[in-house]
């Protein structure tokens, strides 16, 4: 579009209103600011300023006609920081804020990338969009399933274009396996098996509790999550590893490798769900979630086994030690994949391979570039970008229906229509959100 007031009319319709690049400085970007077309400039703002969130805003900056206006964090001092480093960069300064309501006020803001916890994505992105803004969401959208489905409600009715922050699905890495897999070459796919097999986890110790550090509002760091004292372990990136905030490896490296069982699958929700683990690893460290789990789903037509271990680095099928990963087993061979390469493994009959093997091939671009600079094409075109809020959703759907299936210890028969657990009153209660006050769940 060559018209600015068409392109802004557009983009507020129907509406009133982690990862090593993270630790890169924002200078290190080669995003070509001053505009050559100032009609298509889209201002974004990004909310959560550390880890992910930053990487997300990085990596969206490197494209031409983007420009941040607007910051917000709980942690004063990490914000004042960050807007140091765009103004040094990019020549202006954003405008900062504690509260991201109040950011969602600011004129002419467009966009907004959510990098906060799980406990604060469903409000956010819900404040987000009914006030007409557009939104790229970290993955999983949610802490529980009735966030989730509201979330979808909410997209929808404000018509607003959502990006989810599963990144795989822009990637030609693994784009290109999953064509191989659709194409039969591999037979009919009886079962796959996710894995998140990590080599961290160690010295996670318990702490006392301590004193706010200073600079960070920690009351609003909780928002909606129960009121307890601070506690470092339970701060910044650990914070996945309890209850009140996240869901372990499930809901984070989980949510990835998933995701793509659901794209290469072309799957939405399990029949049932069954999960053995627990602390096994470190019995007595901080951590809630677990750091050992085996989940089992039946979806009917195929099976998916879910495995995690912590400080045990391994890749099944593949060499790459501590590499989450996929393997879609077929009847004639395993198509095996992870972030560095992917593979087929044929199957033999008779001493006569059922499939030609496929060696190695490695991935060679940026996921998360490609996923961004598409939220950005369909901002401007106004259609779904890669990751809808549903793919999202169905993801995190089945990771939370796995914590839960652990939590409870029992199998779960899940109703996908009724949105419930059919054959367990109890677990039901663990789909809900349950906010503190005087926070309550936004309305669709």
């Amino acid at each position: 579009m060559t018209d600015r007031r068409k392109f802004l009319k557009n983009l507020s319709k129907t509406t009133i209103g982690a990862a090593a690049i993270s630790s890169l400085p924002l200078t290190e970007t080669k995003a070509k600011q001053n505009p050559t077309n100032p009609a298509n400039l889209v201002n974004v703002a990004l909310i959560g300023v550390r880890g992910m969130g930053w990487a997300d805003l990085h990596s969206f900056l490197k494209n031409a006609n983007t420009k941040c206006i607007a910051l917000c964090d709980v942690d004063a001092d990490l914000l004042a920081q960050r807007a140091a480093e765009i103004e040094k960069k990019f020549g202006n300064k954003p405008l900062t804020f504690n509260d991201h309501r109040e950011l969602l006020k600011v004129k002419d803001l467009h966009a907004v990338m959510i990098g906060t916890p799980d406990h604060w994505h469903c409000i956010q992105l819900c404040d987000a969009c009914a006030a007409g803004k557009d939104v790229y969401v970290e993955k999983p959208i949610s802490l529980n399933v009735e966030e989730a489905d509201l979330m979808v409600k909410v997209v929808r009715k404000n018509n607003r274009i959502v990006q989810v922050g599963q990144w795989q699905r822009s990637d030609r890495h693994w784009k290109d396996a999953l064509k191989e897999l659709s194409s039969g070459s591999i037979g009919k796919i009886r079962q796959v098996k996710a894995w998140a097999d990590v080599n961290y986890g160690r010295g996670f110790d318990i702490v006392p509790d301590s004193e706010v550090p200073k600079g960070v509002d920690y009351d609003r760091w909780l928002g909606p999550a129960p009121k307890r004292p601070f506690n470092k372990n339970r701060f910044h990136g650990t914070f996945r590893y309890f209850w009140d905030y996240a869901g372990g490896l499930m809901t984070d490296w989980g949510v990835h490798m998933l995701d793509m069982v659901l794209a290469g699958m072309n799957a939405q929700q399990p029949k049932s769900i069954m999960a053995i683990g627990g602390k096994l690893a470190f019995p007595n460290d901080a951590a809630e979630t677990p750091d050992t789990l085996t989940t089992v789903y039946d979806f009917g037509n195929f099976s998916l086994v879910w495995e995690q271990f912590m400080g045990m680095g391994t890749s099944p099928y593949l060499d790459d030690v501590s590499e989450p990963g996929v393997a879609f087993i077929g009847e004639k061979g395993i198509l095996a994949i992870n972030r560095v390469h992917w593979k087929i493994i044929p199957l033999e009959d008779n001493g006569k391979y059922m499939v030609n093997p496929m060696p190695a091939r490695r991935s060679y671009d940026s996921g998360l570039d490609a996923h961004t600079k598409n939220w950005l094409e369909c901002i401007r075109d106004r259609k779904d970008p890669n990751c809808t809020i549903e793919m999202g959703r169905d993801t995190a759907v089945v990771a939370q229906l796995g914590n839960i299936a652990y939590r409870t210890g029992r199998k779960l028969e899940w109703d996908a229509e009724k949105r419930q657990i059919k054959n367990d009153s109890e677990s039901n209660k663990l789909l809900k959100a349950n906010y503190r006050s005087p926070w309550a769940l936004p309305k669709a």
